[in-house]
C-alpha cells in the first residue's frame, strides 16, 4: 500500500482545510461559538476518508496552533487551544477519525453516515467539555456537569443534528466527484 502523497492528496488536503477554516469564520458569537466547523469536518472526513480527513484537521490545528487566524472569530495561535474552546478544536480529531472510518469501512450511505458522524460529534462534545470543565476550572472556579452541559452542548444539538443531515447528503453527490477513485470505479 503506498503511504505517500501525491498532487491529488495534497490538493484535496488543503482544499479541506480551506473549506475547515472558512466554515470557522461564519460563526455566532456565544460561550462555544456557533460555527459550520462540524459541517467541514464531517464533509470532509465523509468524502475523502480517514486519512484524508484527519490529516485536513490536523493540518487546520496546525495552522490556528501557529497563529493563523483560522479559528471562529478570525483567532488563532497556541492560547485557543489551550482555552475553554481548545477542546472542541482537538475533538475534531476524533470525529475525523470515526467518520473516516466507517465511511470507508461501512460505506458512504446515508444512515451509516449520519450515524457515523453524530457519533463523531458526541465523542467531541464529550473531549471538549470535559477540557471545558478543566480549563473553566482552574480559570474561574469549578462548575457542574449540567452547567457544563448547558453551555456547551445542549445549545448546539439541533443545529450540529442539521450539519450531520445536511453533510450526510451532500457526501453522496460530492464524493464521485472529488474522489479518483470513485471517479476510476
Amino acid at each position: 500500500m503506498n503511504r505517500s502523497f501525491s498532487a491529488h492528496d495534497l490538493a484535496a488536503i488543503a482544499m479541506s482545510v480551506a473549506l475547515i477554516a472558512v466554515c470557522s469564520w461564519i460563526s455566532v458569537p456565544t460561550t462555544i461559538p456557533f460555527t459550520m466547523q462540524t459541517f467541514a469536518v464531517c464533509l470532509v472526513a465523509a468524502v475523502f476518508g480517514l486519512r484524508h480527513g484527519v490529516w485536513a484537521v490536523l493540518c487546520y490545528i496546525l495552522l490556528g496552533a501557529v497563529g493563523a487566524p483560522v479559528f471562529a472569530g478570525f483567532s488563532g495561535g497556541f492560547g485557543v487551544l489551550l482555552g475553554t474552546t481548545g477542546g472542541y478544536i482537538l475533538g475534531f480529531v476524533f470525529t475525523a477519525l470515526i467518520v473516516g472510518f466507517a465511511s470507508e469501512k461501512l460505506g458512504r450511505r446515508i444512515p451509516v453516515l449520519a450515524a457515523a458522524m453524530t457519533a463523531g460529534v458526541l465523542v467531541c462534545y464529550a473531549f471538549g467539555t470535559a477540557w471545558f470543565m478543566f480549563v473553566y476550572a482552574r480559570q474561574t472556579g469549578p462548575i457542574g456537569l449540567g452547567t457544563a452541559l448547558g453551555w456547551c452542548v445542549f445549545p448546539y444539538l439541533l443545529p450540529d443534528a442539521v450539519k450531520v443531515a445536511l453533510a450526510s447528503a451532500l457526501t453522496g453527490r460530492l464524493y464521485p466527484v472529488l474522489n479518483r477513485e470513485a471517479r476510476n470505479a
